[in-house]
């Protein structure tokens, strides 16, 4: 862990940080988090029966959308050609709501985080928006980052 925030200059102005010396890599994250909703909501979701549509299909592409759009959503985030972009989703009684697991992929010279933490809360985000008129009690919880490979810092995963 660093102890420096690295998107301050040496005056304390906010700055993009100058990645054109670190390597090219293969630089993967993945990042999670879930939307608590009523059994009812999370039913109509998995019998297709909401008058919006494919529910989760939908929320799927909108947080394939927001990954490839993070650069315009984060001021100091770089642009980024992202190769994979992959969304699971996942409905869970226990919860009751839909897990998000989201991986993003690329090869470059800094790391996908913040696309994947994106595309996970604009996914869930997107299943809200879509099943608010039935359930506006609905709350998400637990983003954030499983993993990341790559890079001069190396591998990191919150379970180890």
């Amino acid at each position: 862990m660093t102890d420096k925030l690295t998107h301050f200059n040496a005056s304390g102005e906010a700055h993009m940080v100058d990645v054109s010396q670190k390597d090219i890599t293969k630089r993967q994250a993945i990042a999670e988090g879930d939307i608590f909703m009523l059994p009812e909501t999370l039913q109509l979701i998995q019998q297709g029966n909401h008058k919006k549509g494919d529910v989760l299909g939908i929320a799927r592409v909108a947080g394939i959308m927001a990954a490839k759009k993070t650069p315009d959503l984060v001021p100091l985030c770089h642009s980024l050609a992202l190769t994979h972009v992959d969304i699971e989703l996942s409905c869970d009684e226990s919860l009751p709501g839909v897990h998000c697991q989201v991986t993003v992929e690329c090869k470059g010279n800094t790391g996908v985080e913040m696309e994947a933490l994106t595309a996970v809360q604009i996914t869930l985000l997107t299943i809200y928006d879509m099943c608010k008129a039935v359930d506006r009690g609905m709350h998400m919880e637990h983003i954030g980052l499983l993993k990341k490979s790559g890079g001069k810092s190396g591998n990191w995963s919150k379970r180890d």
